[in-house]
């Protein structure tokens, strides 16, 4: 990259430590070029207050904030939820936001005639993967700068004391400097003492969990929640109509309520090395459930058992920055095949961080009571002579071969 060429850089801009500090950086050694803030608004809540204060007083020309919840729940979410994705019990909150953002990221710098696009990602994690991902699909011949691949900071406490000497505005202190992101569907944290397995989480420890609370702490009383769906995509809740945005919202206010949704794990990055973190994701863990229990009733053996197989490749390509790939989209056209007559209502039980099935009702539901019950049935049972003999031929003729009686 020739650094003299760069006069306008688009960076993606969070107002969390990396961003902020990247700001003045950038001006600092790419002869003071200008530096447009982007921020994309999936669901971080009061963490876009004062941004565009913070980003213009640390450097910024200016501060563009895209509303892109809506896109981020129907084109995102709710895709890769359809499809059951999970990464090693992982339910992406990151891993699908990134696409969403470096799209709008593109967008902006396409509109801004950008010499480069920035982002605070930093070499070890696979965020980084994402966001250029995304950018060679929208802009392949945009030039990409990485801080952290580049600059002499080592830590968190570096960048800190290179914040405090250029008068960088934090919210954070070097004690609880965790690591996180947030969006509608989660919150994740990392570093500090999450960085030893050996460390129980403090989910007791006021302030730590911030989308809901610890187990210990949720009622004595469950609660109930009633989800319809419509071609596997959540339509209403509890017997109210509304936009599965607003249906994830309410979900994550009553799941965070109950200790719903907290998940502890040592995860596979892409870049290899294993990685510790807990996420918070209420909302997102009754909606996986709601859906995967209405599946129960309306999918064929075959469907499901072939979903589930590729459930594991979806999630690998979210997780690892491949959303805009052609295997990408030929799994989500499959998974809108299957969806067609996954139709009907869930009832789940919330109580203490658990999520009990109460109830499931479809207009295509394959399930006959009349067929599999323990009462008098309109199975012949006599048929499953013939069956087992037919399936257990090649077992039969293998031991006649093998001389044994």
């Amino acid at each position: 990259m020739n650094k003299d060429k760069i006069k306008k850089v688009v960076l993606a801009y969070s107002g969390g430590l990396d961003t902020s500090v990247i700001i003045p950086w950038l001006k600092e050694n790419y002869n003071n070029c200008e530096v447009v803030a982007v921020a994309g608004d999936v669901g971080q809540g009061d963490e876009l207050e004062g941004l565009e204060e913070k980003a213009l007083k640390t450097g910024a020309s200016k501060l563009y904030v895209m509303n892109l919840q809506d896109e981020y729940v129907d084109d995102y979410i709710i895709p890769t939820m359809k499809a059951g994705a999970v990464y090693e019990d992982y339910l992406l909150g990151t891993s699908h936001a990134r696409p969403c953002i470096a799209k709008g990221l593109v967008e902006i710098a396409l509109k801004e005639g950008a010499d480069a696009i920035a982002h605070g990602c930093t070499g070890k994690g696979n965020d980084q993967v994402r966001f250029e991902l995304a950018v060679k699909h929208f802009a392949p011949s945009m030039p990409i700068i990485a801080p952290w691949r580049e600059w002499d900071i080592k830590s968190r406490d570096e960048e800190i004391d290179y914040a405090e000497a250029h008068n960088v505005p934090l919210r954070i202190n070097r004690e609880t400097n965790y690591s996180k992101d947030k969006n509608l569907w989660h919150l994740s944290h990392e570093g500090l003492d999450l960085e030893d397995p050996g460390n129980e989480p403090q989910y007791e420890k006021e302030g730590f969990l911030e989308m809901g609370v610890s187990p210990m702490n949720a009622p004595d009383e469950p609660t109930y929640v009633t989800i319809e769906f419509e071609k596997g995509i959540p339509v209403a809740l509890d017997g109210e109509k509304m936009s599965a945005k607003d249906i994830i919202y309410k979900l994550n206010k009553v799941g965070g309520a109950n200790g719903i949704g907290l998940l502890d794990i040592v995860e596979n990055r892409l870049v290899g090395m294993k990685c510790r973190g807990v996420y918070e994701t209420p909302g997102g863990s009754i909606l996986y459930k709601a859906h995967e229990t209405l599946e129960t009733i309306t999918l064929d053996k075959m469907t499901v058992h072939e979903k589930q197989k590729l459930s594991i490749t979806f999630a690998e390509l979210v997780y690892n920055g491949q959303w805009f790939t052609p295997l990408r989209e030929a799994l989500s056209a499959f998974v809108d095949k299957t969806q067609e007559k996954v139709n009907g209502t869930v009832r789940l039980k919330l109580y203490k961080g658990n999520i009990i099935k109460a109830g499931v009702w479809s207009p295509n539901s394959l399930y006959s009571e009349s067929i599999a019950t323990f009462g008098e049935s309109d199975y012949d049972q006599a048929q499953a002579a013939g069956f087992i003999n037919l399936f257990g031929l090649p077992i039969q003729v293998q031991a006649m071969v093998d001389g044994k009686k």
